[in-house]
């Protein structure tokens, strides 16, 4: 295979087009690619694998050299570029504008380039999750394609790249990488109290907690079906103020806690598993330990107030191990929320060494000790560290902070899950008003509902009929978990995010609809459908195929009260069901297709 080698700081070009030319030949359904080599007299070799469990493996040698893996497809009908930090860029960008660094901790080097029919041009994930890598992409106005250049970092070992071959979507390519990792990544065990329904104080509360404030919202939220809360920043001392100053001493406020072991135990005996915040790399001046830690984080932080414990060092490692398996010890509690353990990447590219093998070192020492502690641990990690990487460390994956976004939840839920391997995917905390319509906020827990769900408001302040919403919903939700959670989602085109999303296994299928869709119902394939209406509209439009049914069904308002049902009949083709916006329809197939 052609290779060649290239200045290192020939990466500076403004677009691809000015880069060192590398020859390029075919890889893969109209791919091309070209290696280099970053350094002097290295020509690195590259071979495909067979094709085996749906996808090929990319290897490139390069004698210890960093590599840079260009490959390059033509437009075609392209229509959006997904990648793990993509955010709300999921369209396509100039190769001019696409960057993205990713480490353990921040993302994967992974993409997944598609066309207008939801079909995948270009899908590949690097095989190992940890080193740091950077990557180029976006469309090559110069050569009309689009690019994506990866550069990997040294390795005595040959790097490898897994290439899923043109698949329907992006869902179904994804699927198959995420089988990859499943069985060469061993994943953390994931208890019963990770895919329950959690109460967390955060949006409620902010920083304003106290132990009878989370005790009546811990009583309300178990009656209303939750099985675990989560304690967030404000019951540490010096957790005021919205920054991050007092952060590293990790201990109780005991003006808010006076008893906090106590506390965790009245909560536990409402049936609720107790999780508590922590942000274990993080080092405030306020803090008591601060002078003593001070010189291992040099660096600020991104949050406000705080600097960041270099993961690198040793005795970093053993301090917040220390802390974190005396918190669990002392008070308690069944896990831990780790929060911004991104903020390590501070010390990303600095030649120090890889951020990404010292939080491998950090987190698997934290797991083993807290595990002795605490056998059936839960562990919350937070995007951008949910990726196939950060399953061995912790089993509740949620996404990151939309606060009263349902459109966001949506979409950062299953753009978590795309990639998801092992721990169970958790929404954001669900946010509404005291004032809200009902309807207002079954679109919140409907923005949630293919993850696990979280609440943060103050139930004792909200109307009976939010608690009556919340109830429905939650019963739903546990009712269809499985499918939810372990069925097989098709939630259509990152770039549309995702308006119409179907999860199915064997004869039961659950629609959401989220936008003015056309939702198809093929009742040769299923047998029970759940269409569950996100919409701004009082219905729903459906399009019966492969012939007429006789069905039975319920359709449930917001609040879960039972309104008029559907047809006994619904002929093949399209026509509107009567389903309000933030409501269930239930329909069950008694004869038929005709």
């Amino acid at each position: 295979m052609q290779t060649t080698t290239a200045p290192a700081d020939d990466t500076e070009a403004v677009t691809t087009a000015g880069l060192a030319p590398a020859p390029e030949e075919p890889l893969l359904d109209g791919v091309s690619i070209a290696v280099l080599a970053h350094a002097d007299g290295v020509r690195p070799a590259w071979s495909l694998g067979r094709p085996a469990d749906g996808l090929r493996v990319l290897e490139v040698r390069a004698d210890g050299a960093p590599v840079e893996i260009r490959f390059s497809v033509p437009l075609g009908d392209a229509a959006g570029y997904w990648h793990p930090k993509g955010a709300w860029q999921r369209t396509l960008l100039a190769d001019w504008e696409g960057r993205s660094r990713v480490s353990l901790v921040d993302g994967h080097a992974a993409g997944c380039l598609y066309d207008h029919t939801g079909a995948t041009l270009l899908t590949f994930a690097a095989a190992d999750p940890v080193p740091e890598a950077t990557l180029r992409f976006g469309v090559s106005e110069e050569n009309d394609t689009h690019v994506v250049h990866l550069h990997l970092p040294a390795s005595r070992q040959p790097h490898r790249i897994l290439l899923v071959p043109r698949s329907p979507s992006v869902a179904a390519a994804m699927r198959i990488l995420r089988a990859r990792f499943g069985a060469t990544i061993a994943p953390m065990p994931v208890p019963e109290g990770a895919r329950t329904p959690v109460y967390s104080t955060w949006y409620a509360f902010n920083q304003d907690v106290s132990a009878a404030a989370v005790e009546t919202q811990a009583e309300l939220a178990a009656g209303l079906g939750c099985g675990a809360l989560i304690l967030d920043d404000g019951w540490q001392e010096f957790g005021h103020g919205r920054g991050y100053a007092g952060c590293g001493d990790w201990r109780p406020d005991l003006d808010k806690f006076p008893d906090f072991a106590g506390h965790v135990a009245r909560v536990q005996a409402h049936g609720l598993r107790y999780l508590a915040w922590v942000a274990p790399l993080l080092l405030g001046p306020g803090a008591a330990c601060h002078d003593q830690w001070a010189h291992c984080a040099p660096a600020p932080s991104s949050v406000p107030g705080a600097h960041v414990l270099d993961p690198r060092l040793p005795e970093v490692r053993a301090h917040v191990v220390g802390f974190c398996v005396r918190l669990v010890r002392e008070y308690g509690l069944d896990g831990l929320k780790l929060d911004f353990l991104d903020q390590a990447m501070a010390y990303a590219h600095d030649g120090a060494g890889d951020i990404g093998a010292a939080m491998v070192a950090l987190l698997t020492d934290l797991r083993a000790a807290l595990e002795a502690v605490r056998p059936d641990l839960l562990l919350e990690l937070r995007q951008p560290y949910t990726g196939p990487g950060m399953a061995p460390f912790g089993n509740m994956l949620r996404s990151f902070d939309c606060p009263a976004d349902a459109t966001a939840n949506r979409v950062r839920t299953l753009d978590t899950a795309l990639l998801a391997v092992g721990g169970a995917v958790h929404s954001d905390m669900l946010l509404w008003s005291p004032d809200a319509p009902v309807a207002a906020v079954a679109r919140q827990l409907i923005g949630a509902l293919h993850a696990v769900p979280q609440i943060s408001v103050r139930l004792d302040r909200v109307p009976q009929a939010h608690r009556e919403a919340v109830g429905f919903w939650l019963r739903q939700w546990s009712l269809h978990r499985e499918l939810l959670l372990e069925g097989e989602v098709e939630p259509g085109r990152p770039d549309e995010l995702y308006p119409l999303v179907r999860a199915s296994a064997g004869e039961d299928c659950l629609i959401s609809v989220h936008g003015d869709r056309v939702v198809p119902l093929d009742f040769s394939a299923h047998r029970h459908f759940h269409l569950v209406n996100g919409s701004d509209q009082d219905r729903v439009m459906v399009e019966v195929r492969g012939g007429g049914v006789h069905v039975r069904g319920v359709v449930h308002g917001p609040d879960g009260r039972i309104m008029n049902g559907p047809p006994a009949f619904l002929p093949e083709g399209a026509r509107s069901l009567a389903v309000p916006r933030g409501g269930l329809a239930s329909l069950t197939i008694t004869e038929g297709p005709r």
